[in-house]
């Protein structure tokens, strides 16, 4: 008697906790959709905290094919803005403080535009142009141009306007600040920890201008509590791994994993994912 009132316990116990959990799950996004999402998440992570960008490039194509990139795009804000706050006090460090506040100038006109962009552009249409950005940036990225030139504030100020166009229509704003920091005769940890200083920044400005254009929904937050933990755990680890990687290494595990993201996210491809 008493094992079938524990039987009854534990059956009673999973249901109750299957509930929570479908209640708990963002609008129309089914459980095998979340694995898909927490999977990309881990590896999203990984690429984030390898290289201190990466992160939205490999999560936005993957998730848009089952999700709005709306819902995407909001999500991984918050997510990525909670995870990255253990890098800011090591990158405060070993950044220099002028280029990063200097392109958040910038990104404070940039971000409205592209958040614009992402409030009134068509959800397949807009999965179309973020694998199109994606490897147009990943294409400026491998081909080795750098910005060899001086430091000038207004070129600084230019860069971080493009970046957070880009950012703020789907959070890929990574690439013209790599693009325009790797140029500088200056060590790698330094332009890495610029970039994490300026993505702090920029994060702020985008979660401000997101929340007045209604992005910052409870299903996104929903779904920035479910992927924050796991996108922690590949921030964490690709920040430890960082420390042994080669710089050649570095480099060519991130842009596979971008070119394979975006490659994955076109619509025209949805088939292989259905």
């Amino acid at each position: 008697m008493l094992l079938n009132w524990l039987k009854e316990v534990g059956s009673l116990h999973w249901f109750v906790m299957a509930a929570l959990f479908t209640l708990f799950l963002p609008a129309n996004l089914h459980p095998a959709a979340l694995g898909f999402i927490l999977a990309v998440t881990l590896v999203a992570g990984l690429a984030r905290g390898f290289s201190g960008f990466g992160g939205a490039l490999i999560f936005m194509p993957l998730a848009s094919i089952v999700i709005d990139p709306k819902l995407a795009t909001a999500a991984l804000l918050m997510a990525d803005g909670v995870a990255a706050l253990s890098l800011i006090p090591g990158a405060a460090k070993n950044a220099g403080r002028k280029d990063p506040v200097l392109m958040a100038c910038g990104a404070l006109f940039g971000i409205p535009l592209g958040t614009a962009l992402l409030v009134h552009i068509a959800p397949v249409t807009l999965r179309w142009g973020i694998s199109a950005t994606v490897l147009m940036m990943l294409g400026l990225l491998m081909s080795g141009w750098r910005y060899r030139g001086e430091s000038r504030a207004p070129l600084t100020v230019l860069v971080g306007f493009i970046s957070g166009t880009f950012s703020g229509a789907a959070q890929l704003g990574g690439p013209p600040v790599v693009a325009y920091l790797l140029g500088r005769d200056v060590p790698g940890r330094t332009i890495r920890a610029g970039i994490i200083l300026f993505f702090a920044l920029s994060s702020t400005i985008s979660a401000v201008i997101y929340g007045a254009n209604g992005l910052l929904t409870l299903d996104a937050v929903k779904l920035a509590v479910m992927i924050a933990p796991v996108f922690s755990l590949g921030l964490y680890s690709g920040a430890r791994a960082f420390r042994f990687a080669s710089e050649r290494v570095f480099r060519a595990v991130c842009y596979g994993l971008i070119a394979t993201a975006a490659i994955a996210g076109l619509p025209a491809v949805d088939a292989l994912f259905r």
